[in-house]
């Protein structure tokens, strides 16, 4: 296992590389460039303006997250080919300075929907992400995305990119037509033309889930189960098709079994990486996120940890989303002091569980 650690860079990250540095066990990052638009190629200079800052600092960077797929792609538009032409630029530009692993997903306009960013946690003081579905009440897409962008903190987020939003009414008309099952032939349609080019450059492309784990707004969404990753894998059946298992995203739902979901993907060889985060169940559709002990939300961070060891013991792993606590201010979920706690947690669950195994 390796664990990580997601940073936007010096010039957009209110964490800094010589902090993440010093998070005991931290061997490096899942990296990302956040002012790239979807469908823009990553190029060698700027990848190796990102890639050789980390490493002067002493940390590796062979995971790259949010290469956006382009929505022109997600709807079988005439001009998906030139964006999935730029995409295999995009892998081959990483895969020269190391990069493994690119994580990316296929949700249709919203990467991640919640309804509060900083919900106050009655039993401690701290405030995490949040999202109760009965809130969102009459409001519409445009009205959430103008309530998270009001509500970041002016850091950018994720999936909420304004040029990708720009033409949100147009886009959303038109996936009004589109069925899961012609979403999920234009997801083939993606992997039959990027992964040749994985294969080639020995890159492997992980799937991160849709979060939360069922449909939002009528969009169709097509990755929030263990049924849906099945169908996904044997889209294009590749050992670079494989699965980013976020906890939080498939916990979400608490139907999701996640370490028996890690167990399943774990043995087929298909889990290019894990976001590990803890989720607290409030009612249907209705969570926040928790740290990451596991008393104190609905997720078993043993079983999701021994199921990594036993399965995927060579992966490499990000403490997700944490709160925010100690008075930080920071980019929502993406605050240091929870996170580096998470990370130390996870460790310590790690020298546990392989512990006891060599005890027999």
């Amino acid at each position: 296992m390796k664990i990580t650690f997601r940073w936007y860079g010096s010039g957009s990250d209110s964490v800094t590389l010589s902090q993440i540095k010093q998070i005991p066990g931290m061997t490096g990052l899942m990296g990302f460039l956040d002012y790239k638009a979807a469908g823009e190629v990553w190029t060698q200079e700027e990848i190796a303006a990102y890639i050789d800052e980390v490493h002067a600092a002493g940390l590796e960077c062979e995971v790259i997250e949010s290469v956006n797929v382009h929505e022109d792609i997600k709807m079988g538009l005439p001009s998906r080919d030139r964006y999935i032409e730029n995409y295999c630029t995009t892998i081959r530009n990483l895969a020269k300075f190391g990069v493994k692993v690119i994580v990316y997903n296929f949700m249709p306009v919203f990467d991640w929907l919640r309804t509060d960013l900083a919900r106050v946690i009655p039993e401690d003081g701290s405030n995490s992400l949040y999202f109760d579905e009965a809130e969102l009440g009459c409001m519409g897409p445009l009205d959430i995305v103008r309530s998270t962008i009001e509500n970041s903190n002016g850091f950018s987020l994720p999936g909420w990119e304004p040029e990708r939003l720009a033409e949100l009414e147009t886009t959303l008309k038109r996936y009004e037509r589109i069925t899961p099952d012609e979403l999920r032939a234009n997801y083939k349609y993606f992997l039959d033309g990027i992964l040749p080019t994985c294969e080639e450059c020995g890159v492997v492309m992980a799937c991160h889930p849709d979060d939360p784990a069922w449909p939002i707004f009528g969009l169709p969404r097509i990755a929030h189960s263990q049924e849906d990753f099945d169908k996904i894998v044997k889209l294009h059946d590749s050992p670079c098709n494989t699965v980013c298992l976020c906890t939080g995203s498939l916990g979400s739902n608490p139907d999701n079994d996640i370490p028996a979901i890690i167990r399943h993907f774990g043995e087929m060889g298909r889990i290019g990486c894990l976001h590990v985060r803890n989720i607290k169940h409030l009612g249907p559709h209705k969570f926040r996120e928790a740290a990451h002990l596991s008393e104190t939300g609905d997720l078993d961070m043993y079983a999701i940890m021994k199921a990594v060891h036993d399965t995927c013991p060579d992966t490499y792993i990000r403490p997700d989303h944490g709160r925010m606590i100690w008075g930080e201010v920071g980019r929502p979920g993406y605050g240091l002091y929870d996170r580096a706690l998470g990370a130390t947690y996870l460790n310590g669950l790690w020298e546990a569980i392989d512990k006891n195994k060599k005890r027999g």
